[in-house]
């Protein structure tokens, strides 16, 4: 029989054995090792694999959307895993992660809400490490020891609360009431125009109206709910990242956003995320103000920065600090003044809202058992301080209502 013929069986079975045994060392001497010195050995050992970067490829490719799948299990989701490999590692890390992402969610007909949609772009798994090595343009080496770096943090994660069912569940048999497409689409819209305008009185207008469609639709919704017109519902929860630099005040920001909007939020400092507890479309809201008010913020910070190199002063890190914890704060209390008019406009209202308030506390409450405060890095710049805590007054969540007394 010819050389060019196909192996037959037996030795297909022992190129298996011998691949996955060439990946189980690999993977005990750089997953487990507690130092970094075993990367490079491992990283040899699957470069110069006898059967060859296909197999290789393939093998990571499917174990590594087995360690995907344990970390879905211990509660992580995919932009939270994305964020933590961005932190701790580099871009291409992110691309590889992506990939092992996009390859566990393939075996699912629907993916649950909030994951991260990711694409299977090679052509086939047989074909996932030359197609890889053609688009970080690296060698076999160097993307053996980025792919062992991404499996290294995957089996590490711990577990934490989760926040809603795994790809694969059962459809969960409460329904969550989200704001109507059509009103989302205005918010949104609103929202965006605000962000982009620079004429403040524009921007305070369409954020004021965006903010009472909010607002009147968790009414509408308490309401509803109350009067027996909508099928039962539990508050739910999501992340929402809370990312350096400047992280605790953004943390306060998020935290005064989830408060206004009858949700609650518990920061996790560690892995760069707070989990935000609410109804549905409460959820949706605070995610779309939050993100708003962060962007219009970091807009005037910048603007106050410039207004300060103008007058000869350097830019400093104390003063960006000061900035962002003055109009979190400041924030906070318009959106709680905010919050409690628009609760108290009818007063038929308040029972529909306390019961979603008590369901929303006792939600969180079962998640997180124990918290704990965090003491913040105090504001040191004056200047800062006062510049933020005018963003602040300037920004725009809600009515024209006469800013607080300093």
């Amino acid at each position: 029989m010819g050389s060019g013929g196909a192996q037959p069986p037996a030795c297909q079975a022992e190129g298996v054995r011998d691949l996955a045994e060439t990946v189980d060392r690999a993977f005990a001497v750089a997953l487990y090792a507690q130092d970094d010195a075993g990367l490079d050995t491992g990283a040899s050992l699957l470069a110069a694999a006898p059967a060859g970067w296909g197999g290789v490829g393939r093998e990571l490719l499917a174990r590594g959307e087995a360690y995907v799948r344990q970390a879905w299990e211990r509660g992580w989701q995919p932009a939270d895993v994305l964020r933590l490999v961005r932190r701790d590692l580099d871009e291409r890390h992110v691309r590889i992660t992506g990939d092992l992402i996009a390859g566990e969610a393939r075996r699912y007909a629907r993916l649950p809400e909030r994951w991260t949609e990711a694409e299977v772009w090679w052509s086939g798994d047989d074909a996932y490490a030359q197609q890889l090595a053609a688009r970080e343009k690296a060698d076999r080496f160097t993307l053996a020891t980025a792919l062992l770096e991404v499996l290294r943090l995957l089996i590490r994660l711990p577990s934490i609360e989760p926040v809603g069912p795994l790809p694969g569940d059962p459809l969960d048999e409460h329904e969550h009431a989200h704001i109507e497409p059509r009103m989302l689409g205005r918010i949104r819209a609103l929202l965006a125009k605000a962000e982009a305008t620079t004429f403040p009185e524009e921007a305070e207008a369409l954020s004021a109206k965006a903010q009472e469609l909010m607002a009147r639709h968790t009414v509408d919704e308490a309401l509803l709910a109350a009067r027996g017109g909508r099928p039962a519902q539990v508050p739910g929860a999501c992340r929402i990242g809370v990312e350096p630099p400047y992280e605790e005040a953004k943390a306060v920001l998020l935290d005064a956003v989830a408060t206004a909007n009858r949700c609650r939020a518990v920061w996790n400092s560690s892995f760069e995320f707070s989990t935000v507890v609410g109804f549905e479309s409460d959820l949706e809201a605070v995610e779309l103000l939050y993100t708003s008010l962060l962007v219009q913020g970091t807009a005037a910070m910048t603007r106050a920065e410039a207004a300060q190199r103008a007058g000869g002063r350097k830019r400093t890190k104390t003063f960006r600090q000061s900035f962002l914890l003055a109009y979190a704060s400041r924030l906070g209390r318009r959106l709680a003044e905010t919050a409690e008019h628009t609760a108290c406009e009818a007063s038929d209202n308040l029972p529909a809202l306390v019961a979603r308030d008590v369901a929303v506390t006792s939600r969180a409450d079962e998640m997180f058992p124990k918290t704990t405060t965090t003491r913040l890095r105090g504001a040191t710049d004056h200047a800062g301080w006062e510049d933020g805590t005018a963003a602040a007054d300037a920004a725009h969540v809600g009515g024209r209502r006469k800013p607080l007394p300093r």
